[in-house]
């Protein structure tokens, strides 16, 4: 018998190793803390666990993930809000979202100290400068709620220069980015205001793929989403250095103070653990907060009565409490 078990167990080592899942995955925007979870899945080893061999795809004001993904060209990437899973629907496109990482959006409106600029409503009638995406997102959100104008926008280029030299100014931003660089430049905390807190409910950073991969590869998608899952956990709850270290040599302009107070805001303001995530883990979603976004939406105009929502998402792979606890 201890022959037979020896022999056997020669033989468990010579078999050679299923060949992991080979995957691109695609980011809407340059490296950063708020793909934490991502890299660090890569870092540790959490996705080579799984049975997966994930390549990163930085994103970037040049680069269309979206596109890329419809083509073909990645199997999986992120949506960076639910208009776009919208959209699928809207244009009858076999794509849908199959988790939801940011239960908050982290858009934010950036105002300098001081100037009366301290609420959305004191914004009303003032030139606030946005991205041409954000005029077709959340923006018609601030409209419908606050009375904002059209006639308010001002073209945001990614660039801080102009909000620097103004202290009038108004701008978008991320919670985790622009803050932080205006701070480092200005030695003063600007004023800064969580579009999710003005009750927008739209989930942020959803991950996205074609329903063919849905219905052919199920046990993939499965093992992806989880281990991404257990990637945010390990990010936010433990040590982010393997992670951020993959993150800068993606992204070097990120710097160790920015990659941490990205994680520090993110916790601080439950981004990824609020909501159904709180509950069901991270990545979680619910048709009751789809519909009631959708009505919403439909009701401002921003998409056509009767549509079915449903297509926007699917609840399979999520709500499972994956890497709570850890």
């Amino acid at each position: 018998m201890r022959r037979l078990a020896a022999l056997l167990a020669l033989l468990s080592l010579a078999a050679p190793a299923a060949a992991a899942d080979k995957i691109s995955f695609g980011l809407d925007w340059k490296a950063e803390a708020e793909y934490g979870g991502y890299y660090q899945a890569v870092a540790t080893g959490i996705y080579a666990k799984h049975g997966l061999e994930v390549t990163v795809q930085q994103g970037g004001p040049q680069v269309n993930h979206t596109q890329l993904l419809l083509a073909g060209r990645l199997d999986y990437n992120i949506c960076s809000n639910s208009f776009l899973a919208l959209n699928f629907v809207k244009e009858n496109i076999p794509f849908r979202t199959i988790a939801a990482m940011f239960q908050k959006d982290p858009s934010v409106l950036i105002a300098h100290p001081g100037q009366g600029n301290d609420t959305f409503e004191a914004l009303k009638g003032k030139p606030i400068m946005i991205s041409a995406d954000t005029r077709i997102g959340w923006w018609n959100f601030l409209k419908a709620r606050f009375g904002y104008t059209d006639a308010q926008i001002r073209p945001y280029t990614f660039n801080l220069a102009p909000f620097l030299s103004d202290k009038k100014a108004i701008q978008q931003g991320f919670l985790g980015s622009e803050p932080f660089s205006i701070k480092e430049a200005t030695h003063e905390e600007p004023v800064v205001m969580l579009v999710a807190d003005a009750g927008f409910t739209g989930y942020g950073s959803l991950i996205a793929t074609s329903d063919k991969r849905i219905k052919e590869q199920p046990d993939q998608v499965q093992r992806f989403i989880d281990a991404s899952l257990e990637g945010w956990y390990s990010y936010l709850n433990g040590d982010p250095a393997p992670g951020n270290a993959l993150i800068k040599k993606d992204n070097p302009e990120m710097t160790d103070a920015l990659l941490a107070y990205g994680r520090e805001s993110m916790n601080k303001h439950g981004i990824l653990a609020s909501g159904n995530a709180a509950t069901d883990g991270i990545g979680a979603m619910s048709t009751a907060r789809w519909a009631a976004f959708y009505a919403a939406v439909a009701n401002q105009g921003l998409y056509p009565k009767g549509m079915d929502v449903t297509k926007a998402y699917t609840l399979a792979f999520v709500n499972k409490k994956v890497g709570m606890g850890h």
